[in-house]
């Protein structure tokens, strides 16, 4: 009974560090292809990242082209909180339950996981609380946010893997 217990525990740990590994990558991934998309696209670097500030401040979030703490700094702070979020569920789901995950098998995984926080995303949740940047950014350029999300959330996969190997 005691070894369940801490087998229980070293795998709650895993999948907390994946998260949390594999969610920041996945989140620093995907701003970068918000902010370059967002440039070519919105004339703004953050304005993508600034629109996800909506549920707070509401529709005048979708306007604000400019860094600014009350935009941006949540923005950003919302959409990392979603991919630690995310990542959690990808980490508990395939992280934990499949240790030896090849870097082939970590990016389908991932983009399986991906391909289920867009669909959330964009038919499940209120307006409200979709990412917002949706509002500058084609759909072609969602491909690339989306997709650069998975690779991050892949290489967190198995750079916290490979890390609670080496304990």
């Amino acid at each position: 009974m005691q070894t369940l217990a801490r087998t229980l525990t070293e795998r709650q740990r895993s999948t907390l560090r994946t998260g949390l590994v594999a969610g920041t990558l996945a989140s620093i991934a995907s701003t970068a292809a918000l902010m370059l998309c967002g440039r070519r696209e919105a004339g703004s670097m953050v304005a993508p990242t600034n629109a996800t500030s909506h549920w707070l401040w509401g529709d005048q979030a979708f306007d604000v082209r400019r860094p600014t703490l009350k935009h941006t700094a949540l923005g950003y702070a919302t959409h990392h909180a979603s991919a630690i979020f995310w990542a959690l569920i990808y980490g508990w789901l395939h992280a934990s339950r499949h240790p030896a995950q090849s870097a082939p098998a970590a990016l389908a995984s991932a983009g399986a996981a991906t391909a289920l926080a867009c669909a959330v995303d964009y038919t499940i949740i209120p307006h409200r609380l979709r990412p917002g940047f949706e509002h500058h950014l084609s759909k072609r350029s969602l491909g690339v946010v989306y997709g650069l999300f998975a690779v991050g959330l892949a290489a967190g996969c198995l750079l916290a893997q490979r890390r609670t190997a080496h304990e």
